[in-house]
């Protein structure tokens, strides 16, 4: 798929989050690249055989406070190759599996431990 393409997809990822989540959100850049770096490989303890499909990197909500205010924005970024394996391997539309990752690297801007996302994803089914 073409990055274009992609980028619209995730768009449409975040207008499937409830409004009251759209509304809270705060700060946040959203960004889209083929795959993980190696630094990202590296600070993430990635395998060979391991990636991501998306990553939050940031100040959660809910760890902010007057001191935060005027920093840049935390960023959500998006790995459009492992996706689009992802959801050709788990026979799914990718469009599911981008408001899958978007929902999952926004719990973690609301303030939600990897353990927490993974039980509410269960939770979601």
């Amino acid at each position: 798929m073409k990055s274009a393409g992609f980028e619209r997809l995730v768009r449409e990822g975040v207008e499937r989050l409830p409004a009251w989540v759209r509304e809270k959100i705060r700060n946040v850049a959203l960004l889209v690249e083929d795959e993980p770096s190696e630094e990202v490989r590296a600070l993430e303890h990635l395998g060979p055989d391991e990636t991501l499909l998306g990553l939050y990197q940031g100040t959660p909500l809910i760890a902010r406070s007057y001191d935060t205010s005027g920093s840049l924005p935390d960023t959500i970024t998006l790995y459009r190759l492992p996706i689009e394996d992802a959801a050709r391997e788990d026979g799914m539309d990718v469009r599911d599996v981008i408001a899958d990752t978007v929902w999952h690297e926004f719990a973690h801007h609301f303030g939600m431990d990897e353990g927490e996302v993974r039980a509410r994803e269960q939770e979601r089914g």
